[in-house]
């Protein structure tokens, strides 16, 4: 018997790029799938494959319960009207809010942490306010999925879940859309960095890698691909662009075509990530994947063997990874890149994903 599903969302983008199998599983299941999300011209993907959608603002900047209660109120009145079985949430204010309103109704929610940003980097108003309001949420909520045991850890050793959470390998990565494919011959060895550009990201680490390697390997290119999300990296990444330390490429739709140009990703994150897509996606296509040591990453790069972790922050050690790499062999670094592809098969699959909500959804039982 087809359910009522209510999917909360912050954005299109994030929804369509790893979830829409899911949410095309649950349609082709007869299920009944509605989804929240705040307006996008592109928003017409899931209501094309039969999902209805119920357009709510979220602002998607910081944690504020003054400011954001009237998302609660929004949540309640949705799920009063939808009257769904089971809701699955993503991101912080779905995930929080939603857990808010739905446990006033009493609906199964299950929230999925897919990352927290920089909100518990540092110990301030902010992460402490964040730790009161998942606590007043997820603990009372019906289930959590933890997408790194890192995540895991913390939620549990600050009270914010009780004993209902679950794993998830991350988003997991489609592996035929992100085939295996051929590492580049070129005499050229291609880096690329994708990703948002900002402090959080380690952009600083990734330019100061770029410029010291350039001036002892000029056969390397450095490719950025990413919206310039803080101001003052504008004149600092035309600097470096026009100085050819760095190829800015903006924001790209069609990342894989990139991914296949270059022979190894760099993912300089400070922190607050779920599991890396973008890892995901390299290594699925057989590119060596550099990372630094934060929860999420560590899950997906083995060090030395398909790829390398550097310490988070540390220019130098960056540097010193990169490298290391380029010190090897087209082979050694082509066995590498079949290492990381071996492990996402083994462990990253977004089959296992799809099938942890299957589940859940199959184990409702409809009164």
């Amino acid at each position: 018997m087809g359910k009522r599903i209510l999917i909360l969302s912050n954005h299109f983008i994030t929804l369509y790029n790893f979830r829409r199998e899911l949410i095309t599983k649950l349609i082709k299941d007869n299920h009944e799938v509605f989804i929240s999300m705040p307006k996008s011209e592109e928003n017409t993907f899931f209501s094309d494959i039969g999902c209805r959608i119920i357009e709510t603002p979220v602002d998607r900047r910081g944690v504020s319960p003054i400011r954001d209660f009237g998302l609660i109120k929004k949540y309640i009145k949705i799920m009063k009207k939808v009257k769904p079985d089971i809701i699955f949430s993503y991101t912080i204010k779905p995930n929080i809010y939603g857990s808010i309103a739905s446990n006033l109704l009493k609906i199964r929610q299950i929230s999925n942490i897919t990352g927290t940003g920089a909100t518990f980097l540092n110990k301030n108003t902010i992460s402490e306010i964040a730790k009161v309001l998942y606590k007043i949420s997820l603990k009372s909520s019906y289930k959590v999925f933890f997408q790194n045991t890192g995540d895991k850890d913390f939620f549990i050793q600050n009270s914010m879940v009780k004993n209902n959470f679950s794993m998830l390998p991350g988003s997991g990565v489609n592996l035929e859309q992100y085939s295996l494919c051929e590492l580049p011959l070129d005499n050229n060895i291609n880096f690329i960095f994708i990703g948002r550009v900002m402090e959080l990201k380690g952009i600083d680490q990734y330019l100061e890698a770029a410029r010291k390697i350039k001036e002892i390997n000029p056969n390397t290119n450095f490719y950025i691909a990413g919206f310039i999300e803080e101001e003052r990296y504008k004149t600092i990444i035309e600097d470096f662009h026009s100085k050819g330390i760095v190829k800015y490429i903006g924001f790209q739709r069609d990342i894989k075509s990139w991914i296949q140009k270059c022979h190894c990703t760099i993912l300089p994150s400070h922190g607050g990530e779920g599991v890396p897509n973008v890892l995901l996606e390299s290594a699925a296509m057989g590119r060596v994947c550099i990372a630094s040591k934060i929860n999420g990453s560590m899950d997906v790069v083995d060090d030395g063997l398909s790829g390398y972790l550097f310490e988070v922050g540390v220019s130098e050690s960056l540097t010193e990874k990169i490298k290391s790499f380029l010190e090897k062999d087209y082979e050694e670094k082509k066995q590498m890149g079949l290492a990381g592809r071996e492990k996402v098969e083994r462990e990253f699959d977004r089959n296992i994903v799809i099938d942890a909500y299957l589940k859940e959804v199959n184990e409702i039982e409809v009164t």
